[in-house]
């Protein structure tokens, strides 16, 4: 386009302007303008005696973010009756049309022009900014996310060359890497449909967690909708105990942290004595052949010393294992399951798993050196801990001696260049409270991702079946290590964007690692701007997430204060009354969830700080380091 096309004027008028309020409470006032909308600009002159005036203002076409009507104050005079906005990338500019065919015109040629421009707003202000506040949803900083959703978006928003869903051409073998929870395929828009649905994860996924997944093109709609479409196909992950065994699994038992295999009588009470929970129980190979015994702990309010009871594993007369006679399953695994969550006659449930193994890979092997194939053939799989989308993972062996999980693959979406490249960055993030990346098996299918084998499995998990038995200084202990984690992340420039307690690992000293490096990016500038088709949990993301789907360090915070909240309510549901449409009208109007029972308000005010509504005023996780190491020590017994 030359010169001359972008200086011809589109439309010219004389429109009432309002002051920009530069300052809060400054008072308003209003000006007559020679309003011309150009190619690249939206200017305003002052006009006297039929002739224009000199440039008092200019907006680049590019920066404009919104255009839309503005709601009428009370008491508005006959002049100011059709009021509409301009958001822009620096303000807000508010015009007085004469008339509602003048405005339409405005509006209509405005959003012709804007059409395809950078970061359109999913939602506006639909009230003024008046004396320091919008009056629609009463927030008080200008630059605040918008509160209704702004319909005209689906209409002009299109998608870049670098957003644009591209159609991969696969080659012979494509690969996918695995997340820790699944995330699932949405269903796609009808084509019937200008807006698009979004889905929930399944409620089934992780004990009802429902973590939802929204894509950003259907979140423009979720609000006008305002329905869930829940995902029955849930994972059956848990990394802790399977859902179902086999006879095989029956005869070897190694592979279960509650297996102490071989050991005396003596040496299991010392081991349960040093955990010293209540309910710390493990189970270990009778004297009898072929027979098993479950040692359990318990330790009432008053008795220093605490009890051991050792029960023996009966098998009645339809070979079926029992510890009480009325409760007999088909396997030793689904036995202790069972009474895990009842203790049907025994002193205690069987809560705390104390295991003799200690097979991790240690410190001194390094597959970090480019030398990330393993061969297959080095590696055993043992049990099932779960499956999901991309496939099942498994408990396994590695050279017959060091536990790992392995996540096989089945075919997906991604391109062999694409899995490699992600493999290359899990190979950088090396850290204690970054779950290891060891390597692949990808020459054949199933193609094997395999990690470090975290006992305990997902946090979220833990917290509700074993966090009542923690102390509060336990609980600020694994925020630390995830602060570690992410502080680690954050000193590296990448950015993991899915923090959340169910995306960390609990190990057997109940040490955390953070997880799940599935949507984990690596960014220059400390920001990324996701793509159309991105998906991202609604009640762990910030402001600046689920209106513009730019994700920080700073986005990271927020969500690790959300964390902390998970922590310190032992695994309960964040904003549990309300659903992803209504959290996020609650937090744009500047709303956060309540201090936890388990938290001081000195620990209350460190995960509050995470979620100031403008990311620059929130913590770094060195400072959050910093906030939190005094309280450790103080808050231990």
């Amino acid at each position: 386009m030359d010169d001359s096309m972008d200086t011809k004027s589109i439309l010219e008028e004389l429109l009432l302007k309002r002051s920009q309020q530069k300052k809060k409470m400054s008072p308003n006032n209003y000006k007559e303008r020679l309003f011309v909308l150009t190619k690249t600009n939206l200017s305003y002159y002052e006009y006297d005696k039929m002739k224009r005036g000199s440039r008092k203002g200019s907006i680049e076409i590019k920066k404009i973010r919104c255009v839309e009507k503005v709601n009428l104050e009370e008491q508005t005079p006959v002049e100011r009756q059709y009021p509409f906005q301009i958001v822009y990338k620096d303000g807000l500019l508010y015009v007085y049309a004469s008339n509602e065919e003048s405005r339409s015109q405005w509006l209509k040629a405005l959003q012709n022009e804007i059409r395809g421009n950078p970061h359109l707003l999913i939602k506006y202000h639909s009230g003024f900014f008046v004396d320091g506040k919008f009056l629609c949803c009463q927030q008080s900083c200008k630059a605040a996310p918008g509160c209704t959703l702004w319909e005209a978006y689906a209409d002009l928003h299109i998608a870049t060359k670098e957003e644009k869903l591209r159609v991969p051409i696969f080659p012979d073998r494509v690969l996918k890497i695995p997340r820790a929870v699944p995330i699932f395929k949405m269903d796609e828009p009808s084509s019937s449909t200008t807006l698009a649905q979004y889905d929930i994860d399944s409620k089934k996924n992780y004990d009802s967690q429902q973590n939802v997944n929204m894509r950003s093109e259907d979140f423009a709609c979720s609000l006008q909708r305002e329905r869930n479409v829940v995902n029955d196909s849930a994972s059956k992950m848990s990394w802790g105990f399977p859902e179902s065994s086999s006879s095989e699994e029956e005869e070897n038992l190694d592979g279960y942290d509650w297996f102490a295999g071989n050991i005396s009588r003596s040496q299991s009470e010392q081991l349960l004595r040093q955990k010293g929970k209540e309910g710390a129980f493990m189970v270990r190979n009778s004297r009898q052949e072929g027979m098993y015994t479950v040692s359990l702990f318990s330790k009432a309010v008053n008795d220093k010393k605490g009890t051991i009871k050792h029960y023996h594993v009966h098998t009645n007369a339809e070979n079926k294992l029992y510890l009480a006679e009325n409760y007999c399953f088909d396997s030793i695994p689904k036995l202790i399951h069972y009474h895990q969550h009842n203790s049907a006659g025994m002193i205690t449930r069987l809560r705390h798993p104390v295991s003799t193994k200690a097979n991790k890979v240690p410190t001194s092997v390094s597959l970090g050196s480019g030398i990330w194939e393993l061969k297959r053939e080095e590696i055993t799989l043992l049990k099932e801990l779960g499956s999901g989308q991309f496939g099942v993972v498994h408990l396994g062996k590695w050279k017959g001696q060091y536990d790992v999980a392995i996540k096989m693959i089945k075919e997906g979406s991604m391109s062999e260049d694409e899995f490699f490249q992600e493999a290359q960055t899990m190979m950088k993030l090396n850290h204690p409270k970054l779950v290891k990346f060891y390597g692949v098996c990808s020459k054949r299918y199933p193609i094997y991702i395999v990690t470090e084998y975290i006992t305990n499995g997902c946090l979220l998990n833990y917290l509700k079946s074993h966090g009542k038995g923690l102390e509060p200084y336990q609980l600020l202990e694994m925020c630390y290590d995830v602060c570690e984690g992410m502080a680690f992340l954050e000193s590296h420039q990448f950015i993991h964007r899915d923090l959340a307690a169910r995306n960390c690992l609990v190990d057997s000293d109940l040490s955390v690692k953070v997880s799940d490096f599935g949507m984990t990016r690596y960014v220059l500038d400390d920001q990324y701007v996701s793509s159309v088709g991105t998906k991202f949990p609604v009640k762990w993301s910030a402001p600046e997430v689920f209106h513009y789907f730019k994700y920080s360090s700073k986005s990271d915070v927020w969500a690790f204060g959300i964390l902390m909240w998970e922590v310190f309510s032992l695994g309960k549901q964040p904003y549990d009354l309300y659903d992803n449409s209504q959290v996020v009208v609650k937090v744009s109007q500047g709303h956060r969830l309540y201090r936890p029972k388990l938290a001081s308000d000195t620990i209350y005010q460190i995960m509050y700080s995470c979620w100031h509504e403008l990311p620059e005023k929130r913590p770094t996780f060195q400072q959050l380091l910093s906030s939190i190491e005094p309280l450790r020590e103080k808050d231990k017994p």
